[in-house]
């Protein structure tokens, strides 16, 4: 929330400022965490290189971390792009990408990520795959009102489930 905002401007403190902050932490988290498991092509619909020095830009303009937050989600929205099988990107941009991302994220910002260990992450994952096959059963027997009640209350606890013609998946 705080980095939103350059250091010498004035800070306008919100409840949903802070909400709208938590959740663009949570995609960019999201995302990072999302940078592994990314299918690589043999080509890079992404200039990675011309994105970074925008990131070193943006730091090199008195430490002007507005711009760095917006640079950050320009690479959001091509991972996701590249998830959804729109982009493609290559094994060495992606490392590239995910190096400049830790770098920028964690090491000059100093966020944290806070998803749990990766076992919680793997049993969670279970959890929710489990509900959404209940939820595509109930659907399928027409009892809408336990496949809303599954999804209003997965999106209470923070989960929210995304429908497509694929089929159904999640994000935290």
């Amino acid at each position: 929330f705080m980095m939103q905002a350059h250091y010498t401007s004035i800070l306008d403190m919100s409840n949903d400022a802070l909400l709208a902050s938590e959740k663009g932490f949570n995609k960019l988290m999201e995302a990072f965490n999302s940078l592994k498991s990314l299918q690589t092509g043999k080509t890079t619909d992404f200039d990675v290189k011309g994105w970074k020095a925008s990131c070193y830009a943006a730091m090199n303009d008195d430490f002007n971390t507005p711009i760095l937050i917006a640079k950050l989600f320009d690479a959001v929205k091509h991972i996701n792009l590249i998830k959804e099988g729109t982009e493609s990107i290559t094994e060495t941009d992606k490392q590239e990408l995910e190096q400049t991302l830790q770098n920028f994220v964690f090491d000059v910002l100093g966020l944290e990520n806070k998803n749990s260990s990766d076992a919680d992450t793997e049993k969670l994952g279970g959890v929710v795959e489990l509900l959404i096959e209940l939820r595509k059963a109930a659907r399928e027997n027409k009892d809408f009102a336990t496949s809303d009640k599954i999804r209003d209350q997965l999106a209470e606890l923070g989960i929210q489930l995304k429908d497509s013609k694929e089929g159904t998946t999640y994000s935290l």
